[in-house]
C-alpha cells in the first residue's frame, strides 16, 4: 500500500492520518516569513488565504498525490487558520468538533444555523452532509511538536455525526491520540473528528497552518473564498 492509499484508509477508518513530509523545511522557513510580514489578527487568525505563499502553499497541497486521493474531484482549498503557540500566546482547547465554515453572505437556509460574523466574514454551521465532505489539512511549521502543545485526537469520533457537549466530553474520556508530527508534515483529518489541544510546554514557538478544503455549496450560497 503506497502512501496515498494508506493515507486515504486511515482517514476513512479513523478520522485522521499523519503525513511525515508534505513541504520542504525551506518551504516552512518561507510561509514563517511572509505570515510575520504580515498584519495577522492574532494567534488565531482565520484569514491566511489572503497572503499569497500561503495561497500557493495551499493549492499545490490540494494537487499533492496523498490529498488529491481523499478530496472529491470538485473539493475547493476555502481557508487558512493559523494557531500559533507562543511564551506570549499559550492556550489549551478543550475537546470539540469544527462545525462552523466562512460564505460569502448571510442566506437564511433550512438547516444552516449558528450564524456569526468573524473577521468580517460571516460563518454558518451547514448539514451535516456538508460537514462530513470537508478534509483539514493542518501544516506543521516548527519542530518540537510533541513540547508544544500538538493535536489530541480521538479516533474513529468522525463518523458519530454531530455530538452534543456531553457526548464529546464522554467519547475524550474513552481514550486521546496525540498527533506529534514533524516539522514540514501535517495532520489530515475530518472536522467532525473530537479533537483538542493542551498548552505547550516549551519556550518554542508552535506555528500550524489549518488549510481547508471543502465541496461546492448549494446554489444559493458561496464560500467565502475557494481556489
Amino acid at each position: 500500500m503506497n502512501e496515498a492509499e494508506s493515507t486515504s484508509a486511515a482517514l476513512e477508518s479513523d478520522g485522521f492520518a499523519i503525513l511525515s513530509s508534505l513541504v520542504s523545511h525551506a518551504e516552512c522557513d518561507k510561509l514563517i516569513e511572509a505570515i510575520a510580514a504580515n498584519p495577522v489578527r492574532g494567534p488565531g487568525s482565520r484569514s491566511l488565504l489572503g497572503i499569497e505563499p500561503v495561497l500557493r502553499t495551499g493549492v499545490t497541497i490540494k494537487r499533492h498525490s496523498s490529498i488529491e486521493a481523499i478530496l472529491s474531484p470538485h473539493s475547493q482549498l476555502v481557508q487558512c487558520s493559523l494557531f500559533a503557540k507562543e511564551t506570549t500566546t499559550n492556550w489549551s482547547v478543550t475537546p470539540h468538533q469544527d462545525l462552523s465554515i466562512p460564505v460569502r453572505e448571510r442566506v437564511d437556509s433550512p438547516g444552516w444555523t449558528g450564524w456569526s460574523r468573524k473577521e468580517g466574514v460571516w460563518y454558518v454551521q451547514p448539514p451535516e452532509y456538508v460537514l462530513e465532505q470537508l478534509v483539514a489539512v493542518r501544516l506543521q511549521l516548527d519542530d518540537h511538536s510533541s513540547e508544544t502543545g500538538p493535536l489530541e485526537v480521538v479516533p474513529k469520533t468522525h463518523s458519530q455525526g454531530r455530538l452534543s457537549n456531553p457526548d464529546i466530553l464522554k467519547s475524550a474520556l474513552s481514550g486521546k491520540c496525540s498527533c506529534v508530527v514533524p516539522r514540514g508534515g501535517a495532520v489530515v483529518m475530518r472536522p467532525l473528528l473530537i479533537h483538542s489541544s493542551g498548552r505547550s510546554r516549551s519556550v518554542r514557538p508552535r506555528r500550524v497552518l489549518h488549510f481547508l478544503f471543502g465541496p461546492p455549496l448549494p446554489s444559493n450560497l458561496a464560500w467565502a473564498n475557494a481556489f
